[in-house]
C-alpha cells in the first residue's frame, strides 16, 4: 500500500504569490518623527560607529518616561545608558546624560574596570519603576534599580537584584542551581505599581516581586516558566506546554492580562489576569495555534499575520498589544478582540504585507525601514523602537485611524 505525503507549497512561493492578508499601518505613513543614532552614508551603506553622545550600537531597549520626556536608551553594544532630558525633536540629537561609561567617547564592558553601581555589561531591558528606573544588566547577571530617575550623568544605582552586592556578577551567584535570589542573563524587565517582573532568560523563567525591593539580592515572590525556583531546564525539562518557556524576554500587561514574549518558542504567552502560583499555565498563545508548537513562522518560510519569529519585545498602546517580531524585521499589533490562541494580528509596520519579511525589506536602509527591531515601547501616542540592526532609535506617531 502506497503512502500519500502532503507537502505544503507555501514555502516555495514568493510573498506576492500568497493571498495577501489586509493590514492596518501601525504608524503614520509620513515615517518616524525623529531618528537617533543612525550611522549610514547618503547611499544607505553603514559607516563605522564611534562612541559619542549621538551614536548608538545595537540598542536593545528604550524607554520614554512621559510624553515630553525624559527618554532613556539602553545602548547595548557600548555598554551604557543614554538619557535625553526632553523628548528629542531633531534627528541625531545628542544625549544629555550617560550612565555606565566615564564619558561619551568611551566604551567597553563595565567601563573596562571592576563591576560596580556605575557599570554595565550588555544592558537590555529598561523601564520606569515607581519614581525611578529598572535596568536589566544582562551579562552582569543582575537588575539595577534607581529609586529616582537619574537627572545627571554617572548616577549610581541604589539596589541590585540577582547579586548580594554591587561588585558580584556571576550567573546564579556561581551555582549550577538557581534560586529566588539569583539571575542568569536577565534580558527583560517590566513594572506596574509596586510589582517588578524580570525575564530571567538564561534560567528560562520569569520572576515576580510583588513589592518594591529595598535591599540587595531580595528574593522574588513568584516564578513562571518553572515549577520551582530551583529549576532552569529549557521548557521545564519536558515538551513545550502552556507553562514552559525557552527564551522569555519581553513582559507587559494587556487589559489586566500578563503577557510574555517567549522568543525561543516563537510565541507570546498570555495569562488571564495575574498568575497567583508558581508555574501557572497561560490561557492564550499568540504566534502558534497551540501550546505544543514552537517553530518560527509555524514551520513555513514566509510569515503570516498569526506567526512569529523570535519576538523579543512587547508593549501596549491603548487597547492594542504590540510586539517586535524581531527576526521577521517587523512590528505587529493585535486589538483586544483578537485575544485568542492563534489569533491574527491586524496592524503591521516594517513590511508591506503580513507575508513579507527581510531586513530593511531586503533593500538598503531607509528612514522608516526596520532591521531586527529589538524593543518597542508606547508612551501616549508615541512609539519608541530600538531598531537594533540599523543601530538607531526611531520615534513614531501612532496611526490616528487606529482605535486605541
Amino acid at each position: 500500500m502506497s503512502t500519500v505525503v502532503h507537502i505544503s507549497p507555501v514555502p516555495a512561493l514568493k510573498p506576492e504569490e500568497i493571498c495577501a492578508e489586509t493590514s492596518v499601518s501601525l504608524f503614520q505613513e509620513s515615517g518616524p518623527t525623529v531618528v537617533l543614532g543612525e550611522c549610514h552614508d547618503s547611499g544607505g551603506l553603514p559607516i563605522p560607529i564611534t562612541p559619542s553622545a549621538s551614536n548608538v550600537f545595537g540598542p536593545r531597549g528604550a524607554c520614554l518616561l512621559a510624553p515630553h520626556g525624559p527618554l532613556w536608551v539602553a545602548d547595548t553594544g557600548h555598554h551604557r545608558l543614554l538619557g535625553w532630558k526632553h523628548i528629542p525633536t531633531e534627528d541625531h540629537a545628542p544625549a544629555d546624560w550617560i550612565l555606565g561609561q566615564l564619558h561619551f567617547g568611551a566604551e567597553g564592558r563595565n567601563a573596562k574596570t571592576s563591576p560596580g553601581p556605575h557599570t554595565l555589561n550588555v544592558p537590555t531591558g529598561i523601564v520606569p519603576y515607581k519614581d525611578g528606573l529598572a535596568v536589566a544588566d544582562a551579562w552582569n547577571n543582575r537588575v539595577l534599580l534607581w529609586k529616582t530617575v537619574p537627572q545627571d550623568s554617572h548616577t549610581p544605582a541604589d539596589v541590585v537584584l540577582g547579586q548580594n552586592d554591587m561588585i558580584s556578577i556571576d550567573a546564579n551567584r556561581g551555582s549550577a542551581v538557581p534560586s529566588a535570589v539569583t539571575l542568569h542573563w536577565p534580558y527583560g524587565v517590566w513594572s506596574e505599581g509596586e510589582s517588578l517582573m524580570v525575564a530571567d532568560s538564561g534560567n528560562r523563567r520569569v520572576l515576580i516581586w510583588h513589592t518594591f525591593p529595598t535591599c540587595h539580592g531580595q528574593p522574588a515572590d513568584l516564578v513562571l516558566g518553572q515549577q520551582t525556583f530551583t529549576c532552569r531546564n529549557e521548557n521545564a525539562g519536558g515538551e513545550p506546554n502552556a507553562m514552559s518557556m525557552r527564551w522569555p524576554h519581553g513582559i507587559t500587561k494587556w487589559n489586566g492580562n500578563l503577557c510574555v514574549t517567549d522568543a525561543g518558542n516563537n510565541r507570546i504567552m498570555v495569562w488571564n489576569g495575574m498568575p497567583m502560583h508558581h508555574g501557572a499555565d497561560c490561557q492564550w498563545i499568540l504566534g502558534q495555534c497551540n501550546s505544543r508548537l514552537v517553530d518560527h513562522n509555524a514551520s513555513l518560510y514566509w510569515p503570516r499575520a498569526e506567526t512569529l519569529n523570535m519576538p523579543y519585545s512587547i508593549t501596549t498602546c491603548g487597547s492594542w498589544l504590540l510586539t517586535a517580531d524581531t527576526a521577521n524585521s517587523r512590528l505587529l499589533g493585535w486589538p483586544l478582540s483578537h485575544l485568542l490562541t492563534g489569533g491574527k494580528a491586524q496592524a503591521l509596520a516594517g513590511q508591506p504585507t503580513f507575508n513579507a519579511k527581510g531586513d530593511n525589506q531586503w533593500k538598503f536602509v531607509k528612514r522608516g525601514s526596520l532591521c531586527w527591531p529589538y524593543s518597542v515601547q508606547a508612551c501616549g501616542k508615541t512609539i519608541v523602537v530600538a531598531d537594533s540592526g540599523n543601530n538607531r532609535i526611531q520615534l513614531w506617531s501612532v496611526n490616528p485611524t487606529l482605535e486605541i
